[in-house]
């Protein structure tokens, strides 16, 4: 299972950037559904959740200060599967590395513990100036 995170650059405080996550070598059979999320890290840190989304999409689960600013969504097909995290009205305090995670097998609500994820992608900067 390989994770291709992208979408990260440099925006002004009060900015959008979208990115996106294409997961490849992953089951897409109902009996091997996972859910997926978005992590952030800062240098020094341990690396912090930030949004979830099931497996159906349907459940989405939010960190507090990222609820009203940011979007998760999730595209899953025969030919494609990707995740996307919308981030709007972005400010300093979001810089960080931003990483997609898959958590599998699980079909329920997105959990928030890194350490429930089994797969990683290598992580996309974010920049946030003020």
């Amino acid at each position: 299972v390989q994770l291709q995170a992208s979408g990260g650059g440099l925006v002004q405080a009060g900015g959008s950037l979208r990115l996106s996550c294409t997961i490849s070598g992953i089951s897409n059979r109902a009996s091997d559904s996972y859910a997926m999320a978005w992590f952030r890290q800062t240098p020094g840190k341990e690396r912090k959740f930030v949004a979830g989304i099931s497996w159906a999409g349907i459940a989405m689960r939010y960190e507090d200060s990222v609820k009203g600013r940011f979007t998760i969504s999730r595209d899953r097909d025969d030919i494609k599967n990707t995740m996307s995290l919308q981030m709007n009205s972005l400010k300093p305090e979001d810089t960080a590395v931003y990483y997609c995670a898959v958590d599998q097998p699980w079909g329920g609500r997105p959990k928030d513990d890194e350490y429930e994820y089994d797969y990683w992608g290598q992580g996309t900067q974010v920049t946030v100036s003020s």
